[in-house]
């Protein structure tokens, strides 16, 4: 009751309060911020990770000392591995992409087999324009929708492929050319992917990469992709011939790694938000102590204990910082649940174009609240209210009741 007293504004406690109103938006802010920007930074990685281990192998086997032109005997032996889940054959190489409109831009090449590319879930669940049920035999590609865009074709219309690696004649290697009709688009939802992937049947990449009855390599997918670097051994050992192999842990190990970095870095400067606002508190408190010490020196001729009056000066500092955790949590939350209709909106309101998928990978803003992470927050901020608490209450129940009334 004597807290709940105190924290209420009087005319001549309107610093106090101020201070307190202060600290109170502050660790809400702070708290609202970590949480949201975590959970950005969650939903982020995953969205990544879940894009690239879809479309990509996780392990990619190349051939040593001799061409992959078994192929298919070495396919299906890394198949009957246990925890492999399928594997795929693949041709690819780097080519110059051309469209209706004269525009150009580099693209990736990538010949696989029509169950092999109907068993990529991000490619095959988000066929946009046509159909790849007969990709084998269509002649023809799919392309990724911003590559489309880019290019200004459509389903049913060509796109020309010019690649380095062409024909042999007498005055040297000419690059090959050649127009391909688009038989499906497809929206990974990974712009880098959406704006450089070209899906071609495998016999035709082949003949257009003068890779006749052979591959370039195997990527395998597994079960469990955390533990495939158990897995490697046995999958190097199964294909019966020499070979290396890389994980997509490996492979992708700067990017994840450059994302944890940033990740960590952003918790600890939001933290000092959190820290700032609790020092707040202190001052707050500190304050409320010189101009309370007639009330202290009241309460403590009427028989209150110094414990009594340090835990009333606790609970006023600690409402201040729950009050203010918990109305952050739910702010979070709620913006979290809500993020991209909010950038939309946002977006609307200034007329430019938030997140721009250009540079963030991504076509739509990710947030992925991670329980643990959250508990941590709140845990982390009600701790720091309750540390900044305990030193300007030991000061008031160390007043006895003769020094309390100098502070008036």
């Amino acid at each position: 009751m004597i807290a709940g007293r105190y924290l209420r504004s009087r005319r001549r406690d309107a610093g106090v309060s101020v201070i307190a109103g202060f600290s109170f938006l502050g660790i809400m802010l702070g708290v609202a911020a970590l949480i949201i920007v975590m959970s950005v930074m969650n939903g982020f990685r995953a969205e990544l990770l879940t894009r690239i281990l879809g479309v990509n192998g996780h392990v990619i086997m190349q051939p040593i000392d001799r061409p992959l032109t078994d192929f298919d005997a070495v396919a299906t032996k890394v198949a009957s591995v246990p925890g492999v889940s399928y594997t795929m054959p693949l041709v690819q190489g780097q080519v110059l992409a051309t469209g209706a409109n004269s525009a150009s831009t580099g693209a990736l090449v990538k010949g696989v087999r029509g169950g092999d590319l109907a068993k990529l879930k991000p490619v095959a669940d988000n066929i946009r324009q046509g159909t790849i049920a007969n990709f084998d035999t269509s002649q023809g590609v799919a392309i990724g929708s911003r590559l489309a865009e880019q290019l200004g074709i459509g389903l049913g219309d060509s796109i020309t492929l010019v690649s380095p690696e062409g024909d042999v004649t007498p005055l040297g290697v000419t690059p090959r050319v050649k127009a391909y009709p688009v038989v499906a688009i497809f929206e990974i939802g990974l712009s880098e992917y959406d704006a450089a992937y070209v899906y071609m049947p495998l016999s035709e990449a082949q003949l257009f990469f003068n890779s006749e009855n052979q591959v370039q390599s195997i990527e395998i997918f597994v079960n469990d992709p955390d533990q495939v670097m158990a897995m490697q051994g046995a999958i190097e050992q199964s294909a019966e011939r020499p070979n290396y192999t890389i994980t997509w842990q490996r492979q992708n190990e700067s990017f994840f790694s450059a994302l944890e970095v940033e990740r960590n870095v952003m918790f600890i400067i939001l933290t000092l938000i959190v820290l700032v606002a609790a020092l707040n508190i202190i001052s707050g408190l500190f304050m409320l102590v010189k101009d309370k010490g007639r009330d202290i020196a009241i309460m403590r001729t009427m028989g209150a204990t110094r414990g009594s009056i340090m835990r009333v000066f606790l609970i006023t500092g600690a409402s201040i910082g729950i009050a203010g955790t918990l109305a952050g949590f739910a702010l979070g939350t709620l913006f979290c649940l809500n993020i991209e209709n909010l950038r939309q909106f946002f977006s609307w309101v200034s007329g430019t174009t938030l997140f721009n998928p250009e540079f963030y990978f991504l076509s739509k803003l990710p947030a992925e609240i991670d329980a643990s992470e959250v508990a941590t927050v709140v845990l982390m901020a009600i701790g720091l209210s309750f540390l900044a608490t305990i030193l300007p209450s030991w000061q008031a129940s160390k007043l006895d009741p003769v020094e309390a009334l100098r502070y008036e």
